[in-house]
C-alpha cells in the first residue's frame, strides 16, 4: 500500500487558556505524515522555507517518510497564529502568513503518480483539485 499525503508543514503560534507557544512545527501534512509512519511509509508533499529545522526533515526520514515530494523554497516557512478557549474543538485564527506557500502548485514526483492511497490534507482546494489532475487512479482519496 503506498499513501501519499499532501499538506501543510508550517510553524504555528498557539495560545490557549494554559499558556502560549510561539512557532512550533504544526502543519496537517507534519502530523498526518508522522501518524502514518507508524503503519507504512507515506510519501509527503508539500514546500517549506529554508528556516524549517533540519531536524524534522531528519526525523521524517528517520521514521521512513519519503520527502522526495517536499521542496525547501527561499523564503520563511507557512506560519499559522491562533487562539483556544478551553473547548478545543473551538479555535480562533489570528493571524495566516503564506510565505513560500504564495504561489505554490504542487508537482508530484513521478514515483508519487502511482499511489494507491491519496490524503488531501488541510490545504487550498485547488491545490487538491491540481494532485487530483495528477494521480492514475488511486483506490482511495481522502480529504481534510
Amino acid at each position: 500500500m503506498s499513501l501519499v499525503i499532501v499538506g501543510s508543514l508550517a510553524f504555528d503560534t498557539i495560545e490557549t487558556p494554559w499558556g502560549r507557544r510561539e512557532r512550533i512545527v504544526g502543519g496537517s501534512g507534519t502530523y498526518c505524515s508522522l501518524a502514518a509512519s507508524f503503519f507504512t511509509k507515506p510519501k509527503i508533499v508539500g514546500v517549506v522555507g529554508r528556516d524549517f529545522p533540519a531536524a524534522v526533515l531528519k526525523l521524517f526520514r528517520a521514521r521512513g517518510v519519503d520527502t522526495e515530494g517536499l521542496e525547501i523554497r527561499p523564503g520563511k516557512t507557512f506560519h499559522w497564529e491562533g487562539h483556544y478557549g478551553y473547548d478545543p474543538n473551538q479555535r480562533e485564527t489570528i493571524r495566516t502568513e503564506l510565505n513560500v506557500y504564495e504561489g505554490y502548485r504542487p508537482e508530484l514526483p513521478a514515483t508519487y503518480r502511482k499511489a494507491d492511497i491519496v490524503f488531501l490534507a488541510n490545504i487550498d482546494p485547488d491545490l487538491q483539485d491540481d494532485i487530483l489532475a495528477q494521480v492514475q487512479k488511486p483506490e482511495l482519496v481522502a480529504m481534510d
